[in-house]
């Protein structure tokens, strides 16, 4: 199968030519675009999913070689979120190709984060399908690279963010508590709860209170999006 020009210009900004490229066909249709002859691209994104989580799990670990599990869990949290991967997909102008039925495009599909996102992770499945795991995690390092050290920063003004966030709906400032305490005197690891009114929770571990609460901020923010 020939891609049309527009694909085999995306291929170019992706930097991968299809063996298969059926693959990436499927990885660019929405559900809405399905049919009993053509697949859309829900089963590819669960795989897309796993690799990218694996990827950028793996990448964090070589870059901080001393990091607590409680200190890489938010920024792991804070790169494949929703929004990262719907930034990196406006990068590489995946909205520009995906196959939408009439009504996503009418309601600006092409924009929506989620749709992007997921869509993103299905392309790097089809990477994966296509050529193997190294391809796909040249890819994922290639676009995500530079926020492994910018995770960090994202980490450190959750707190800030999931503020924002609750008062923009009219809810009180989360609430951060102690969960427990342990490790000796001069090394001690705090465990800290951050709650939204809601009852949505979250948990996380650090070496400082401080570090803990953004911690959970984080991985808080990270669940709101997932729900929302």
């Amino acid at each position: 199968m020939k891609l049309s020009k527009e694909l085999s210009e995306f291929c170019d900004r992706i930097g991968h030519r299809f063996t298969t490229p059926d693959l990436l066909i499927q990885a660019i249709t929405h559900a809405s675009m399905s049919s009993g002859v053509r697949s859309d691209n829900q089963r590819l994104e669960f795989v897309g999913d796993r690799v990218l989580n694996l990827v950028v799990a793996e990448a964090l670990f070589q870059d901080d070689p001393t990091a607590s599990e409680g200190t890489l869990a938010p920024r792991y949290n804070a790169m494949v979120r929703k929004e990262t991967c719907a930034e990196i997909a406006r990068t590489i102008d995946l909205g520009a190709v995906l196959k939408l039925g009439r009504s996503e495009m009418q309601s600006g599909g092409r924009r929506k984060d989620a749709l992007l996102a997921d869509a993103l992770e299905a392309v790097i499945a089809a990477i994966y399908f296509d050529a193997g795991l190294e391809p796909a995690r040249a890819f994922v390092l290639t676009h995500w690279g530079d926020r492994v050290k910018s995770a960090e920063a994202h980490v450190s003004n959750a707190k800030s963010e999931l503020q924002e966030w609750a008062q923009a709906l009219g809810m009180p400032t989360p609430v951060y508590s102690e969960v427990s305490r342990d490790g000796p005197p001069h090394a001690p690891q705090f465990v800290i709860q951050a709650t939204l009114s809601d009852g949505r929770a979250a948990q996380a571990k650090a070496g400082s209170k401080r570090a803990a609460e953004q911690a959970a901020a984080a991985t808080l923010l990270q669940k709101v999006n997932a729900d929302d």
